[in-house]
This record gives C-alpha cells, structure tokens and sequence, in this order.
C-alpha cells in the first residue's frame, strides 16, 4: 500500500466489500458519506464519488487543498460540476464503457414494447379480456438517435441488428462516420423528426442541449411517434412534452430521467397510460458496481505510475474522453 489518500463517497450504502478489497493495495482508503465529507476532504487525494450528485463537494471546496483528482461511479458528471472545479486543475474522470450496453438493451426492450403494444397486453391481462388484435414490426422502422457518443452508438448498432432504420445526430455533420456512414449535424434535427417513428434521447446534458427538445422539436415529430429518454431530463422540455401528449401529436414517451428526480409523487407522468416512467435505471445492469470500480482501480494504477489517465472529461464542455467523446462531437 503506498500513501495515497482515496475518498470513497458512497451513495446510501457502503459500496460492496469485493469492489472495495479491490482498491485497498493501492492506495489508504476512507469510506464516507456526503454528510461527512468535510470531515476528511483537507486529506484527500483522490476522491473516489459514487453520488450523482455533490453539492457538499462545493461547499467544502476551499478545504480541498490536497485534492488532485476525482473519478464519478456515472457516465455523465452534470451532477458533479461547478464552476470552482471547472476552472481549477483537478483532473475529472469517469466510467465510460461500462453502461453503453445496458443503456442499449434497455432501450431496445422499449421499442419492443411500444412496437408490439405490450402495454395494452399487460392492461387486458388485468382485466382479464381475450381481445385479439395485430401489433406492428420494429423491422423498417426509423430511429432517430440524439447523440453519437458511446451509449447513442450502441443504441443504434444494436437498433440496426433487428432492422431499424437509423440516424445518428451529433454537433457537427460527419460523412465518413465508421458505424452509420453520414451523422447528422444537430441542425438538420428538425428535418429527421417528421420521418421518425422513434427518438431517443442519449446525449449528457452541456449548455448545448439543455433544453434541446421542446415545442418546436415535439411538433416537428411525426404523428404517432415515441420519444425515449434515457439521456438527461433537461434536455427535454417536459411541459412540451406533456402538451404534445395530451394532444395526440405523439403516441409515447419512456423516460428514465427527469429534470428533477425522484419524480415528484403528484406528477402528471405517473398517471398517463401513453407514458412509462422509471426510476433513472437503465444503466444499471447487475455487475455495474464492480465494472465501475474497476475502471477506477486501473485509473488509479495510472495515477501512481504516473501514466495518463482513461476517460479524463473535459470539464468545460461536459463530454467525457478516453473511449472518445462526442452530443457528442
């Protein structure tokens, strides 16, 4: 063991003693709540967070003196950032790599079940009703996919493999892309909306995309479409949401973030039968906790090597690196 000083932040409970034993040759260990940060912050190196979010992070700041890195347990780190961390030199990493898959699965099970009506089987079930009726086919359907990083990539590909008909948007257009051939530029966002039978949301939130589907964007979509959400809560205007539900003018929604979570109790979404609701959970497929440490523990062998770091995020725009980043790019 050498002297490093490692924070771990834990979230709720302790993370799992085998992810623990895993760190434990490398460096001293703390293992503390958020309540108890400032506690022990003045000592740490390293600071290990698996919160979303940190706001006691900030409030302690000035106490950070020794503090030369931080590793989120997540893919996105808008939870994590503030201005004070943005303008220092404290490097920031996260845990891509681990999640794009079961983001991916995640999302396809949800063009199933909008495509088959699934959710008009389970009703029927509860009510004990045999009503025979035809569902429709995911093979040649559209898909519009809103961000080319690695979770939007996965989505597509795996998309692809039954079928689907898909475009990937980023911020810049790309013409060579390896995966989709041509990726669109954001601003010809509009144009693919009125095609698309589904539009999935996969992109971290940044100054760019806040906001990025609202009452312009839902209207623009096809009659009859789905928009999923497995992205960022804000960068869809849920109010412009519910209109266009409420309206008709979409069929769906599956939305797995929010713009505040927990989803207050009195909200509109838990009642409508056209939406699905879930607890910001589509990364977390058994096994998360481990793979995610193990991106930190091999980050943290670089560290005291002194070898570069995987997945260092640029703190300014929000997207991370090291697997390559990009609404990405």
């Amino acid at each position: 063991m050498n002297n490093l000083s490692v924070v771990v932040l834990r979230d709720g409970l302790d993370p799992p003693e085998d992810c623990l034993e895993m760190l434990t040759t490398q460096a001293r260990l703390q293992v503390v709540s958020e309540g108890d940060l400032g506690d022990v912050i003045d000592s740490a190196d390293v600071l290990f967070v698996w919160p979303f979010r940190v706001p006691t992070l900030r409030s302690n700041w000035q106490r950070a003196k020794r503090l030369k890195w931080i590793h989120t347990a997540t893919a996105g780190v808008d939870g994590l950032m503030f201005a004070e961390l943005q303008e220092s030199d404290i490097v920031v990493t996260n845990s891509r790599g681990v999640f794009e898959l079961a983001i991916a699965e995640y999302t396809l099970g949800l063009l199933l079940m909008f495509r088959k009506d699934l959710l008009t089987t389970v009703r029927l079930q509860q009510k004990r009703q045999w009503r025979h009726r035809e569902t429709g086919r995911l093979a040649g359907a559209r898909l519009v996919v809103i961000g080319a990083g690695p979770i939007g990539r996965e989505i597509g590909l795996l998309a692809r493999c039954l079928g689907v008909e898909v475009e990937v948007v980023a911020r810049r257009r790309r013409e060579n892309d390896p995966d989709f051939g041509v990726v669109r530029a954001v601003d010809e966002l509009h144009g693919l909306l009125g095609r698309a039978d589904f539009v999935v949301v996969a992109t971290p939130l940044t100054r760019e995309t806040r906001g990025l589907i609202g009452v312009d964007e839902i209207e623009a979509m096809k009659p009859g479409a789905y928009l999923i959400n497995v992205g960022r809560g804000a960068v869809v205007d849920e109010v412009a949401l519910l209109s266009g539900l409420e309206s008709g003018r979409i069929a769906g929604a599956a939305l797995d973030v929010f713009e505040k979570e927990p989803l207050r109790d009195d909200h509109p979404f838990w009642n409508r039968s056209d939406v699905v609701v879930s607890p910001h959970m589509s990364a977390d497929a058994a096994g998360w906790q481990k793979a995610v440490t193990s991106v930190f523990a091999e980050n943290l062998r670089r560290y005291s090597s002194g070898e570069e770091l995987l997945n260092r995020v640029d703190k300014r725009s929000g997207y991370g690196g090291g697997f390559q980043a990009d609404l990405q790019e």
